[in-house]
């Protein structure tokens, strides 16, 4: 039997996805960076220990984020992708400097809050559509979501290892200059972008009425919102647990990293090709539960912390990868502007929530009830995805008759 025709992607789809997955890599590396040190960091700032303030500023830009996505997505449809994607960096630049500057907590929220004034999420996963055909539309979708997961892991590792080398000025300065990095990438990298309709775009109704589309919006919502949470906590457990300085927290988190590298790839080629998302998306989903009412038993202790910890790794990076995936395969076609508006708005609430009710709870309850509230929210995640239809099969096209 003769194998079906390859339709590879040309050269400026594969520049064009490994770019765009380059921005967010940048920016969202920045943003990472902070999580696992600030908690510890925050204990000598004016005003950090208030754990209510510290999870505030750990998740602040996301309530900025949450607010503007659409607003952004609009305005790349208004006045071009690539502008609005160059003046959302721009802020992100000046919020960097805010918090590093910053001598007190209440400074460094309001620096945050102007990182994530910079909301250009939507704007970045739309000039990925642009700039891509419908059959190749998944794989960049995947590269986005797979490149959050990497840098997620990256800055676990790396964020110890900075922090005890140029403290967390530096790495707030660092992460302006991965944005000026980012902005280059945009200008000099990322191709031009076909002009845009004026054509009305998808109307919010449209996406709101769609369960499936509103499934996986509740989705990364919880993801992000648990990702944050646990690392208002997180790092101080491995202080309290093991006696680990922050500048050693690397040693726990590469192994973890490295694992769940290894644990992922198989999973996402098992979901991609053999037609398993939804099989692999309710394991990653329910092993994240598992994680949260694992932590709760678990306490302070070191050796159970650095084994969860590896197990989340599986199941964030596994989440991050196909989420994406899933959600540009289901989008109306009409709509596709307004459901990844409304998708990336949803991911960062859970931002802003996590960071902000995982330090309001922990203060007036403490960590074990943020554990416990975080796994419920996971399972009812699961209760979710239970309900939901698979991604369609993307065709193959038919291979052509032989002979003339």
């Amino acid at each position: 039997m003769s194998a079906p025709p390859r339709d590879p992607m040309t050269p400026d789809e594969r520049r064009a996805g490994v770019s765009l997955a380059a921005i967010f890599a940048l920016r969202m590396l920045g943003l990472f960076l902070i999580l696992p040190v600030f908690s510890v960091h925050a204990a000598h700032l004016p005003g950090g220990d208030n754990l209510t303030l510290v999870g505030l500023a750990i998740g602040a830009y996301g309530l900025t984020q949450a607010l503007l996505q659409i607003a952004f997505g609009a305005a790349s449809d208004r006045f071009g992708r690539k502008p609005v994607i160059l003046f959302g960096l721009a802020l992100f630049v000046l919020g960097s400097a805010v918090a590093a500057l910053a001598s007190d907590i209440h400074t460094i929220i309001a620096g945050r809050v102007l990182q994530g004034a910079g909301a250009i999420s939507a704007a970045v996963t739309a000039l990925a559509a642009d700039l891509t055909r419908d059959q190749h539309r998944t794989k960049v979708m995947a590269m986005i979501g797979s490149s959050i997961g990497l840098v997620f892991a990256l800055s676990m590792v790396a964020a110890p290892l900075l922090y005890a080398a140029i403290g967390m000025s530096g790495i707030f300065w660092l992460t302006a200059v991965l944005a000026l990095a980012a902005m280059g990438v945009v200008l000099w990298v990322v191709p031009d972008a076909p002009p845009v309709p004026r054509a009305s775009g998808g109307r919010f109704g449209d996406v709101l009425r769609d369960g499936q589309l509103m499934r996986l919006n509740l989705g990364v919502f919880a993801l992000h919102l648990i990702q944050t949470t646990m690392w208002v906590m997180v790092p101080a457990a491995l202080v309290a647990g093991g006696g680990l300085p922050v500048a050693e927290h690397w040693k726990i988190y590469l192994p973890a990293v490295l694992v769940s590298f290894v644990v992922m790839v198989p999973a996402i080629i098992v979901a991609e090709r053999r037609n398993r998302m939804k099989q692999v998306f309710g394991a990653a989903v329910g092993l994240l539960a598992l994680v949260q009412f694992g932590l709760y038993a678990a306490g302070d202790r070191l050796l159970p912390l650095a084994l969860l910890l590896t197990l989340f790794f599986v199941a964030f990076n596994v989440l991050e990868a196909t989420q994406p995936s899933w959600i540009s395969r289901i989008a109306p076609p009409h709509a596709k502007g307004t459901a990844l508006g409304v998708y990336n708005t949803l991911q960062s609430v859970g931002l802003f929530l996590g960071g902000m009710l995982g330090g309001w709870i922990a203060q007036h309850f403490g960590h074990g009830v943020v554990n416990l509230a975080c796994g419920a929210l996971a399972l009812v995640w699961l209760a979710l995805v239970a309900g939901m239809a698979p991604p369609p099969v993307r065709a193959v096209p038919a291979p052509a008759p032989a002979g003339g």
